[in-house]
């Protein structure tokens, strides 16, 4: 009887344990779909001030500078701007669709904020061997139907956006005078209608920064289309 009895004790003990582990596994498995990224490139951008693990730069890190060719065949880097309070960084392209609805936008981040010390250098990180549209010739023609009077530079051999950790177009890094990086994500949190955003990231970022305060948030998800690489 007593051994009837220990059985059934151990029974109920294991039995306890692994239906809290279930739970465990079950909520963790929750968490995991709650925190992935939908691919949906019309989705709105979440902010956040919470580190997010991705390769390249986090906010906080020093970028390194580059010196890569604009459609004018000069070359462009950060240091062509040695009295910029801070940059604005535009991994973009021709031929992506959200790009494309955010090239305005772009624009009026040049117009509003290069004049106070805030230039904004856009770069086409996409290998043309893949996406032919996105080739250099492709951006002297695109730059000049849209009136870009910003650097428009190719990433030509791939080499920046994986240091900066850019993964789709468009995707924003602002940076201050030291090139840290202060801000990345999203311009605003309406891919689809400039006129219903919400909460425009960037030029919240560039005002904190003019105000000596850190951008609240600091990191946004970058909505768009993926970088296209042969690696």
């Amino acid at each position: 009887m007593k051994k009837v009895s220990l059985f059934l004790s151990l029974f109920a003990v294991c039995l306890f344990t692994a239906c809290q582990t279930d739970s465990v596994n079950t909520e963790t498995a929750q968490a995991a779909v709650n925190i992935s990224p939908d691919k949906n490139s019309d989705e709105q951008p979440e902010a956040t001030t919470v580190a997010v693990k991705t390769p390249g730069y986090k906010v906080g890190d020093v970028a390194e500078d580059f010196s890569l060719k604009g459609i004018d065949g000069k070359m462009v880097s950060m240091s062509s701007f040695p009295d910029a309070k801070g940059f604005v960084i535009v991994f973009t392209c021709n031929s992506c669709p959200v790009a494309v609805k955010y090239e305005d936008r772009v624009i009026e981040l040049h117009e509003k904020f290069a004049a106070k010390g805030y230039p904004l250098i856009a770069i086409n990180p996409n290998d043309p061997d893949v996406k032919p549209g996105d080739s250099f010739d492709g951006m002297i023609v695109r730059a000049k139907e849209k009136g870009f009077e910003f650097p428009y530079v190719f990433d030509e051999g791939q080499k920046v956006f994986p240091k900066f950790g850019a993964t789709k177009t468009p995707h924003i890094f602002i940076l201050n005078k030291d090139r840290v990086v202060e801000y990345i994500g999203s311009i605003d949190n309406n891919p689809n209608d400039a006129a219903n955003a919400s909460e425009k990231y960037v030029e919240k970022a560039i005002a904190a920064l003019e105000k000596g305060e850190k951008p609240d948030p600091n990191f946004t998800k970058a909505i768009g289309c993926s970088i296209k690489s042969k690696k």
